[in-house]
């Protein structure tokens, strides 16, 4: 079975972190993923807001840190819908993306705060965004990216 969702946009506000009682964090994300084409020699333009919740340690710290609105992101995570109650007791349905686990990634296509430039390296020449995958920021080691060490 697959169940994974990849998605390129720009976030429509900043991410909003919260914390539960055990200790864990969720950050909440709304992507922007606008579908352009042409019809009849018109531009034609279609924009889907996804929400995104992120779970991964990692990643929480990573969308605090960096990301803001406005910000380029590439994605991956699960589509899931979950259950939950309303104040009057009503049963709601919601739908979102959810990065959770190994697969899940958050890849920073214009660099940290939106800086589309990239970071300058040692050497001189340009960085490129940086890759973030869920469990590759549980350690106390530094990690390279594109963009050198974080």
């Amino acid at each position: 079975m697959l169940n994974a969702c990849n998605f390129i946009g720009h976030l429509g506000a900043d991410p909003e972190v919260r914390s539960f009682q055990n200790g864990g964090k969720v950050c909440n994300l709304r992507l922007a993923v606008t579908e352009r084409w042409k019809k009849d020699g018109q531009q034609q333009e279609r924009t889907e807001w996804v929400p995104i919740a992120v779970f991964s340690d990692g990643l929480v710290g990573v969308a605090e840190c960096y990301l803001r609105k406005g910000s380029k992101v590439f994605v991956r995570g699960q589509f899931r819908t979950r259950k939950w109650q309303d104040q009057s007791g009503a049963d709601r349905f919601t739908s979102e993306i959810v990065l959770q686990g190994p697969e899940a990634k958050i890849v920073m296509l214009d660099g940290p705060h939106g800086d589309n430039r990239g970071e300058r390296k040692p050497d001189g020449s340009q960085g490129h965004a940086g890759a973030f995958q869920g469990d590759d920021l549980d350690s106390d080691i530094p990690f390279a990216t594109s963009n050198g060490i974080w």
